[in-house]
């Protein structure tokens, strides 16, 4: 066994004493890279994942799952304030089941549960109160929980007193709602309302106005009406933005096409008409409008013809004199005469429109478009092609011609829409371009994990063919060592004498082994 150690010690003190710098470093760094590969697939495989079991939780709630948990014996990491519990991904599903099983967390409060399971026969009015009140609290609560952004809700309501008569009570129920709200959630004007109507339709004859919501923050929520001047107006200003976005991002999008990313500043100003108008048209227009005429609905054609003696009476007619009321003709010379009478009545119809117009607010009734344009060498205007400038403000015309409302402003000439455009070329130092941050979608001791272990791939390919290599040349030496060793000595003839044999012998005792020939001679030499 010794001699096993030793000869081992032996070859590897060998071995390594026989590399060089070079070898023994890429020997070395092999094998750290290899035992840091080893340490970090040991720790990401073989560490354990939490993933929430419960989030959002009252403190009540925790506790609540933090003993079941405990009595479970299972392991368990606690968020941030209390408010949210971790478990072992493979273990999720299960212990889901299992604390559903037991009715863990039971929330903040059971709501009129409690109320059932306290009520009894004994129960005196103002108990019943108590226990209906507490009730409607914690119901009202878990309600408002279920609302986005809502963590926790404390609700508090406060009920007039009822006397013997209607006319006893002179107060109104108010409710005061506390909210634990999600770091930097926004509620919207909807949300607002919908948690004032939630009040408002829980508590009987409980008025809107008499509801207070506010958060940890003590920030208040008002309900905004909507039918009030001043959330009309921020409403059209906030229409107003839009239209104005819209355009600046439409413009932006395609001069940047033209001159490059970060090469335009495009800002756009726009003047709404948001007044509505509802009007009611009754128009009558002719059938042929080339000729001005309606069309022929009916016609009296009336024709009378008289010959003879005795015409007509002549004379002028005379005043009223009597109460009779008749008129009186002269008397004169009759002789022979004619009489013709032609009459034609002809009655036309034409078209009758009714229109009812109610005309939608929102129209453009003016709009400028600014633009800053860099050149390609930002301090050199003379770089920008000629003939771009123009270009862009014919580009901009187009969308200033069919963005403005044309019933309230007419057709615009060339010059109006020059007016309403301004092209400048300059150089731009300084530009406010929102980025958005890309997640990478791969970790970075991922990347770190994957170069050490390339590394360690190539080091040990390099090791491999070094050593093959050695091995190679190594027996390729052995193969010639053994090729010198088979000498053929020369054969004794009978002539020759002792003394020639000894001096043959003698002669490759010094070639092969000069040490042991050494030690001949100073031993002749101390004989003599």
């Amino acid at each position: 066994m010794n001699e096993r150690l030793n000869k081992f010690k032996t070859d590897s003190t060998q071995f390594w004493s026989s590399r060089s710098k070079k070898q023994k470093g890429t020997i070395i760094g092999s094998i750290i890279a290899v035992i840091l590969l080893a340490a970090a697939l040991t720790f990401f495989l073989t560490r354990t994942t939490y993933v929430p079991l419960f989030t959002d939780l009252t403190l009540e709630e925790a506790a609540q799952v933090k003993t079941s948990l405990d009595g479970l014996a299972v392991d368990y990491q606690i968020g941030t304030g209390g408010t949210s519990i971790s478990v072992p991904e493979d273990q999720l599903e299960s212990l889901k089941l299992q604390l559903a099983s037991e009715g863990v967390p039971s929330g903040a409060g059971d709501g009129y549960s409690t109320f059932w399971n306290n009520a009894g026969f004994g129960m005196t009015d103002n108990e019943f109160n108590v226990l209906q009140l507490s009730a409607m609290q914690t119901e009202l609560a878990n309600l408002i929980r279920q609302i986005d952004g809502v963590n926790d809700a404390s609700v508090m309501i406060a009920l007039p007193e009822t006397g013997v008569f209607l006319n006893d009570s002179s107060q109104e129920p108010t409710a005061t709602v506390i909210l634990q709200t999600a770091l930097g959630h926004q509620f919207s004007e909807d949300q607002i309302k919908t948690l004032y109507n939630l009040v408002a339709m829980s508590v009987p004859n409980l008025k809107q106005e008499n509801i207070v919501i506010t958060n940890q923050y003590s920030e208040d929520f008002t309900l905004v009406d909507t039918g009030s001047s001043s959330s009309i107006v921020a409403d059209q200003m906030m229409i107003k933005e839009k239209i104005e976005r819209d355009l600046q991002r439409q413009v932006q999008s395609l001069l940047g096409s033209l001159m490059g990313a970060g090469k335009v500043v495009v800002s756009v100003t726009t003047d709404i008409d948001f007044s509505k108008e509802n009007r009611q048209e009754d128009l009558l227009t002719p059938v042929d409008e080339e000729n001005m005429q309606g069309i022929i609905i009916s016609a009296q054609n009336i024709s009378e013809t008289y010959t003879g003696t005795g015409a007509a009476a002549t004379g002028e007619p005379e005043a009223d004199t009597t109460t009779d009321n008749f008129t009186t003709y002269n008397e004169g010379t009759f002789g022979d005469g004619e009489y013709e009478r032609v009459e034609e009545q002809l009655n036309y119809g034409v078209n009758e429109i009714q229109r009812e117009i109610s005309e939608s607010p929102y129209k453009i009734r003016d709009l400028g478009i600014q633009v800053v344009v860099e050149p390609p060498t930002p301090d050199d205007p003379a770089t920008l092609p000629a003939g771009l400038t123009e270009d862009v403000e014919a580009m901009l015309s187009t969308i200033v011609r069919t963005t403005i409302d044309k019933s309230s402003t007419g057709t615009l000439t060339e010059e109006q829409v020059g007016e309403k455009i301004v092209v400048s070329v300059q150089q731009l130092h300084g530009m406010s371009v929102d980025t958005a941050e890309e997640k990478p979608f791969i970790p970075w001791w991922a990347y770190v994990i994957g170069g050490i272990l390339l590394a360690a791939i190539v080091l040990l390919v390099l090791y491999i063919m070094r050593a093959r290599k050695k091995r190679e040349e190594e027996e390729e030496l052995a193969l010639i060592e053994e090729q010198e060793e088979l000498i053929v000595e020369e054969i004794q003839t009978e002539d020759d004498s002792e003394a020639t044999v000894r001096r043959k012998q003698l002669e490759n005792m010094a070639k092969e082994k000069p040490e042991e020939f050494a030690k001949l001679l100073r031993t002749w030499i101390a004989e003599d």
